[in-house]
C-alpha cells in the first residue's frame, strides 16, 4: 500500500476512520439495502474488458474495487482513508492512499475508472472530474455511485428518513455511525442544491472533458447513477 498523501478532505478522513471495520455491513442496512444494488448497476454498465486495468477512487472497503474485479483484470483501490483502504488491501485490493484531486498516475494510466461518493467531499468537484478524466485512456468509460434527493411526494419523506431516522439508526449502530447519520442529509441536500437536475450534472462532466453521459435515479430517485467516456 501507498503512504503518500495529498492534501485532501479532513472531514472525509475523520468521518470514515471510526467505522472502517463495519462499514459494508452497516452501509447497506442505514441505506435499507439500496447501496449494494446502486453499486452493482453502476458496474454492470460500464464497458470494461477483460484485460482492463481499472482505478477505483473512493474505493473505502473496496465493495466496488470487488465488483470490477469481477470483470477486469487489473484493478487499483484509491482513498483517502488510511481505515478504510485499510480493509480492501487487507482483503487483496491493490491499494493507494491519495486524494482525487492528485491522482499519483500519468495521463490515460487506466482503461476505466470507478468512484462513489465522492463529489460531496471535496471543494471543486470541477478540478476533481478533470483529475479523473485526466488519468483514463482515450474512450475509457467512467463510473458514479452517489445519494440523490428524491421529488415530489416522496421528498418531506426522505427529510424526515436523512434528518431523524437515519440519526438515530446511526447512533444504535454504535461508535462513529451516529456522526455519520446526522453528517449524510445536510451533505446530501448542500450537493444536490449545487447540482440540482440532470442537465447541472450533465455539464459538469462535459467541462470535465467526458462525453456520452447517461444518468440514472434509482430508489424512486434516492440513488443516483452515471456514466460517461473520454473521448
Amino acid at each position: 500500500m501507498s503512504t503518500t498523501l495529498a492534501p485532501g478532505d479532513r472531514t472525509a478522513r475523520e468521518i470514515f476512520a471510526p467505522i472502517a471495520s463495519n462499514y459494508d455491513r452497516w452501509s447497506a442496512v442505514l441505506s435499507m439495502g439500496q447501496d449494494p444494488r446502486w453499486r452493482a448497476a453502476m458496474v454492470a454498465r460500464l464497458d470494461i474488458s477483460p484485460d482492463a486495468r481499472v482505478l477505483d477512487v473512493a474505493a473505502g472497503t473496496g465493495l466496488i474495487t470487488r465488483l470490477v474485479g469481477q470483470r477486469a483484470h487489473q484493478v487499483v483501490s484509491l482513498d483517502v482513508s488510511a481505515e478504510m483502504l485499510g480493509v480492501a488491501h487487507r482483503r487483496g485490493a491493490a491499494a493507494v492512499l491519495a486524494t482525487a484531486e492528485r491522482l499519483p498516475f500519468a495521463d490515460a494510466s487506466f482503461d476505466a475508472l470507478t468512484f462513489g461518493y465522492l463529489l460531496r467531499y471535496v471543494p471543486a468537484p470541477l478540478d476533481a472530474m478533470r483529475e479523473l478524466a485526466r488519468v483514463l485512456q482515450p474512450g475509457g468509460t467512467i463510473g458514479m455511485v452517489e445519494f440523490g434527493r428524491p421529488r415530489g411526494i416522496w421528498r418531506p419523506l426522505w427529510w424526515l428518513f436523512t434528518r431523524f431516522v437515519l440519526p438515530a439508526a446511526g447512533a444504535a449502530a454504535g461508535r462513529g455511525w451516529s456522526k455519520v447519520g446526522r453528517f449524510l442529509g445536510p451533505s446530501i441536500d448542500a450537493f444536490v442544491d449545487r447540482y440540482p437536475d440532470d442537465e447541472a450534472l450533465t455539464g459538469l462532466w462535459e467541462a470535465a472533458g467526458l462525453i456520452d453521459i447517461h444518468i440514472a435515479r434509482p430508489s424512486l430517485g434516492g440513488g443516483l447513477l452515471m456514466w460517461g467516456r473520454r473521448p
